[in-house]
């Protein structure tokens, strides 16, 4: 059941911000923005086009530094300088967009992922046991232009889930994904929350949201 979580809750919580304000020429995207992820939960970022929402996930994610505001980050206040920060901090992100090279296999794009140099045998083992714990189908053999848009995603969410993230953004998941596809992220999704992974939700869909979440921020014109 999604409950109002506008404002930080008593729960400890994995992610937490605090006034968080981001200015660009002309506009002002998010205006003191508060929020908490308890771990082990899904929460929803919602709201139209151009209220915060991206704004918002990649302060977290460390593209973007923030005007004002803070992120706690466990109960401590912390600093994203960039995403490879983020990362080291326990932090995945799944773009809308996917980043991937269509003449790669998906082994090798997933390698591309890495800040550091990973042998390929090893990843070989620890891709197929992250297929195996959270129930993703992929090939990890064939080229991404061979694949489909939710085989394509696996690949960002691997990528993601190789480093254990304590948080995963997810950015409109499932706007390329066909039922039978979304379905197949729900349960995954589920599995991590098991697991005590927090995920942060972005998503217009709101049936989907109703079924999935546990609480939500809903954003207009940068405010909660």
């Amino acid at each position: 059941m999604i409950e109002d979580a506008g404002a930080p809750s008593n729960r400890s919580a994995r992610l937490e911000l605090i006034g968080m304000t981001k200015d660009f020429p002309g506009v002002r995207a998010c205006d003191r923005v508060d929020l908490a992820v308890a771990p082990g939960s899904i929460h929803a970022l919602l709201g139209e086009n151009g209220s915060g929402k991206s704004t918002i996930v990649k302060m977290v994610y460390g593209v973007l530094r923030p005007d004002a505001g803070a992120i706690l980050w466990n109960g401590r206040e912390t600093t994203v300088r960039d995403p490879r920060a983020a990362r080291a901090l326990g932090v995945g992100m799944v773009f809308q967009h996917f980043s991937l090279f269509d003449a790669l296999t998906a082994l090798e794009n997933i390698a591309l992922g890495f800040d550091e140099a990973v042998p390929a045998a090893d990843l070989e083992r620890r891709v197929a046991e992250i297929l195996a714990r959270y129930g993703l189908q992929l090939d990890i053999h064939r080229r991404v232009h061979d694949l489909s848009a939710g085989e394509r995603q696996r690949i960002e969410i691997v990528r993601a889930l190789l480093r254990a993230p304590q948080l995963l953004i997810m950015d409109e998941p499932t706007s390329v994904l066909t039922p039978g596809e979304a379905e197949t992220l729900f349960a995954s999704l589920r599995t991590l929350v098991r697991n005590d992974c927090a995920i942060l939700y972005i998503s217009h869909k709101l049936r989907e949201v109703q079924a999935l979440c546990d609480d939500a921020t809903i954003l207009r014109a940068g405010r909660v």
